[in-house]
């Protein structure tokens, strides 16, 4: 027996910027902004559980963290008009990107709405991890960028002027970054998507290259004029280090990687279902930011098919129970092999296509 089964969650109907905005009217903007930054676990159950309230989250915390982003960064490329700092012209640069980088993942979003057809059998989830590459195509050009900046500036030197606005601007780089930062890792931790959670972290890093620029600003300051290309060759490292590490998040995505431990827990909880007699041939994988998997249980030969039926709906409830990310589970009853079950040995069971001549 085998097939998947969908268990519809309950959830809130009202839209997470209905529930936000109501916080606003009751509280004033500093509940909301308290609301906002924090941890709510009822949320992440509500969110990961509800498919829809998933993606309108995810894109709710994209709108926000572009509008944040482009008005920082706005900001930047005033003072860097008028300073000729290439320190700050790369941390403006990995801002401008980051802002943008919300685009693709919004798109992706909206696109992983729409209902699985007889082509994408499994859904437009994958197009979440499409956008991900995307945004690290974008993040290797900036680095470039940087790396080029730096160089020139020394080859070419440029004095820097108004270090009181670049030091402003980098603080305001960092504290911007840093609310992203929260905001994103919150929502993405909550409904469970990868990519929201690196960019989150990239903001978070991009937060830390501004405080570099402050530390530019301070050597040009302290009489060291080479402090400003030195810490733009920094920020560069920084963003290679960046898509290093969420080319690697990709890599796991792309490949259906997944946490042995996940894996493992699956077991444990399958076997502890009375009844089930072993479990083997689990398979999870992340299929945009919810899991979709399977497995085998083995019971005794000799019950009816109904008694069968109920122990797999049985394990399937406990392993929905316990990983709230999982969307759909397919599970294969198989019998055990005895004195009882002439013919049916462990070795008869197909899991893969058999070798043709």
């Amino acid at each position: 027996m085998s097939g998947p089964s969908h268990i519809e969650h309950a959830g809130s109907n009202s839209s997470p910027a209905d529930h936000e905005s109501g916080h606003v009217e009751k509280s004033g903007l500093r509940s909301w902004l308290a609301h906002l930054f924090s941890s709510h676990s009822h949320g992440h159950a509500d969110a990961i559980r509800d498919p829809g309230l998933a993606t309108r989250r995810g894109i709710l915390a994209l709108k926000v963290s572009l509008a944040a982003l482009l008005v920082t960064a706005l900001f930047q490329v005033v003072i860097v008009a008028a300073s000729s700092s290439v320190a700050l012209l790369a941390d403006t640069l990995h801002n401008f990107s980051d802002a943008l980088t919300a685009i693709p993942l919004w798109l992706a979003f909206r696109l992983a709405q729409r209902a699985r057809n007889h082509r994408y059998t499994y859904g437009y989830g994958r197009a979440e991890d499409l956008a991900g590459g995307f945004i690290i195509l974008i993040v290797l050009i900036n680095a470039g960028l940087v790396f080029y900046e730096s160089f020139q500036k020394v080859i070419a030197p440029r004095p820097v002027t108004n270090l009181g606005w670049v030091a402003v601007a980098a603080v305001i780089g960092f504290l911007g970054n840093e609310l992203v930062a929260l905001y994103r890792l919150r929502v993405g931790r909550e409904i469970g998507s990868a990519a929201l959670v690196a960019d989150g972290l990239h903001a978070r890093t991009d937060g830390l290259t501004s405080l570099g620029v402050l530390a530019g600003v301070i050597g040009v300051w302290l009489g060291f004029p080479l402090a400003d290309p030195i810490v733009g060759f920094a920020i560069g490292v920084a963003i290679l280090m960046i898509a290093i590490g969420a080319a690697r998040e990709m890599w796991f995505r792309v490949m259906d990687a997944t946490d042995p431990a996940l894996t493992e827990h699956i077991e444990a909880v399958a076997c502890s279902v009375k009844g089930v007699l072993d479990v083997h041939n689990v398979a999870l994988r992340w299929v945009g930011h919810h899991q979709r998997g399977e497995l085998h249980i083995t019971v005794d030969c000799q019950l009816p098919t109904y008694e069968s039926h109920r122990l797999a709906e049985e394990v399937r409830s406990q392993v929905f129970g316990s990983l709230p990310a999982l969307d759909e589970m397919t599970i294969q009853v198989d019998p055990c092999a005895c004195e009882q079950s002439p013919g049916c040995q462990p070795s008869a069971h197909r899991y893969t296509r058999p070798e043709t001549a």
